[in-house]
């Protein structure tokens, strides 16, 4: 089969299109014939060894695909590293089901993005009703969906985002109001948004000075979840005192402590199936790369180039 393979960390380039003889299922594994493959930001680290789980050289990088399993199934399935082939091995426990009515790109911006945008805002950001929620990167794979999720729930939605573009994507997705992520004074900018009020919910993934600003801007009372560090800059330390005079609440959030939990990621996801069903939420899918361009994928990712979810092309 053809595969991607990383024999050296690094950039986008150091992933190289190779032919290697195909996967062999152990007892609990079932191997997919993989029709589309999740690209995620996880996996500009996982390449870099800068991934909140270390990699072991060499490895075929890659966390989630869609395809067919021998008996026919049509399948969404994360996997522990191999995504990006035409051929993945999954465990059969961790196979889900994608219903008529959710083609394979809106099956996998569910497995990572969905997820995610579900648990940053419900289960860690608890959202409210009547709420402002501020949501970085809200033209991306989780954004786009947390702008939607958000104001299906009733919050006031101030997307970030770092062009007029994307800009309008978040509104046509449901923002309320959209703010510049180069503003030279986003704290001032975000209030702004707000009629003048500190937010009550920031969904952050920059790292950096974002973080600095952002956890500076929140309102009493509010939560500031961080899901991600892109910038690769570190925050500011925080010092307990700030948050004990301010009444601001700091959480982290990764994807990773849900697997093996249906409640956490079976659960939720059948319920986003259903959304998308229904009409209530539209995946936006963003472009398609053949399997052997990976590494444009990569670099156009971090160029900050693409909006929602990206996928390669095991075919191409």
């Amino acid at each position: 089969m053809r595969a991607i393979e990383v024999t050296q960390f690094g950039g986008p380039d150091v992933m190289k299109f190779v032919e290697v003889a195909d996967p062999k299922p152990s007892d609990d594994q079932v191997l997919i014939t993989v029709s589309s493959i999740g690209v995620n930001y996880a996996d500009t680290h996982q390449i870099e060894n800068s991934y909140l789980v270390a990699q072991k050289l060499p490895f075929f990088p890659g966390l989630e695909v869609v395809g067919t399993t021998s008996s026919g199934r049509r399948v969404l399935a994360p996997v522990h590293e191999g995504a990006y082939a035409q051929l993945a091995l999954a465990q059969k426990d961790s196979l889900i089901d994608i219903p008529v009515g959710v083609s394979d790109e809106q099956a996998l911006a569910m497995l990572v993005q969905g997820t995610t945008a579900w648990h940053i805002l419900k289960t860690i950001g608890h959202v409210k009703k009547g709420e402002s929620v501020v949501i970085f990167a809200a033209a991306g794979g989780v954004g786009s969906v947390a702008v939607q999720l958000a104001k299906m729930w009733g919050a006031f939605v101030i997307a970030v985002t770092s062009s007029a573009e994307k800009a309008d994507i978040a509104l046509s997705l449901g923002a309320d109001v959209t703010v510049d992520a180069r503003a030279s004074d986003l704290p001032k900018a975000l209030r702004e948004a707000n009629g003048g009020k500190r937010p009550d919910l920031i969904l952050e993934m920059v790292g950096g000075k974002t973080f600095d600003d952002s956890l500076a801007v929140l309102a009493p009372f509010g939560r500031l979840v961080t899901y991600g560090m892109a910038s690769r800059t570190p925050t500011t330390p925080i010092q307990t005192g700030a948050l004990l005079g301010s009444t601001k609440t700091v959480s982290g959030f990764w994807l990773g402590n849900c697997f093996g939990k249906p409640e956490l990621i079976n659960d939720v996801i059948a319920e986003l199936f259903s959304l998308i069903q229904a009409g209530k939420l539209t995946p936006l899918i963003g472009p398609v790369f053949a399997l052997s361009q990976a590494a444009s994928a990569h670099k156009a990712m971090l160029a900050r180039e693409t909006t929602g979810k990206v996928t390669l092309n095991p075919a191409l």
